[in-house]
C-alpha cells in the first residue's frame, strides 16, 4: 500500500510506461477487432480506460479537467496512445498537487466500501492492468504481437533460448 505520494507515483509511472508500450503497438485497424459479435471493441476498451482516469479521480474529490468529447471514440491508435501518455502526466501532477501523503489516510466511500484514499488510487491502477489485459489479447486476435507487459510475448521466448515456451 502507499504510504506517500512518492510511492504511487513511482508505480503508476511504471504501470503507465508498460501500458504506453501496449497502446504503441496498436494499429487504425486493432481498434476495431471485438471481444466478441456484440462486445466493446479494443478501440472502446482503450478509450474507456483512458478517459475514466480523470473521472475516477474527480468522483473522489480531485478537481481535474475532464476529456472533451469523451464519447467520440478515436480512429487512430497514435491519438489513443499519445492521450493516454497526457492523461497519465497530467493524473501525476493532480494528485502531487492536491493531495498530501497524509490525503493517503484519508477514508471515502468507494464503490460501495470503505477505502482510504491509498487503496482508491491502488483500485484505479488494477482498473487500467485489467484493461490492459483486454486489450493485449485483442491484439493477439487481431493478429498483433503484443508488448511484453511482465514478460516476454511467445515469439520472443526463443531470443531467450526456450523453444517450447510455458503457457
Amino acid at each position: 500500500m502507499y504510504v506517500t505520494i512518492a510511492d504511487f507515483i513511482r508505480e503508476w509511472n511504471g504501470e503507465a510506461t508498460l501500458t504506453q508500450k501496449v497502446l504503441e503497438g496498436l494499429t487504425d485497424d486493432s481498434l476495431k477487432q471485438k471481444v466478441y459479435p456484440e462486445g466493446r471493441t479494443l478501440g472502446r476498451i482503450v478509450w474507456h480506460f483512458t478517459t475514466n482516469i480523470p473521472e475516477y479521480l474527480a468522483h473522489f474529490g480531485l478537481k481535474v479537467a475532464e476529456v472533451e468529447n469523451a464519447e467520440n471514440i478515436p480512429n487512430s491508435a497514435k491519438e489513443m496512445a499519445e492521450t493516454f501518455k497526457h492523461i497519465s502526466s497530467y493524473a501525476i501532477k493532480t494528485i502531487e498537487e492536491q493531495w498530501t501523503d497524509e490525503s493517503l489516510k484519508e477514508v471515502q466511500t468507494a464503490f460501495g466500501r470503505e477505502e482510504t484514499n491509498a487503496q482508491i488510487l491502488l483500485g484505479l491502477i488494477k482498473h487500467i492492468v485489467h484493461h490492459r489485459g483486454q486489450v493485449t489479447i485483442l491484439m493477439r486476435q487481431a493478429g498483433i504481437k503484443p508488448f511484453g507487459v511482465y514478460g516476454p510475448p511467445k515469439e520472443d521466448w526463443i531470443h531467450l533460448g526456450v523453444e517450447n515456451p510455458p503457457l
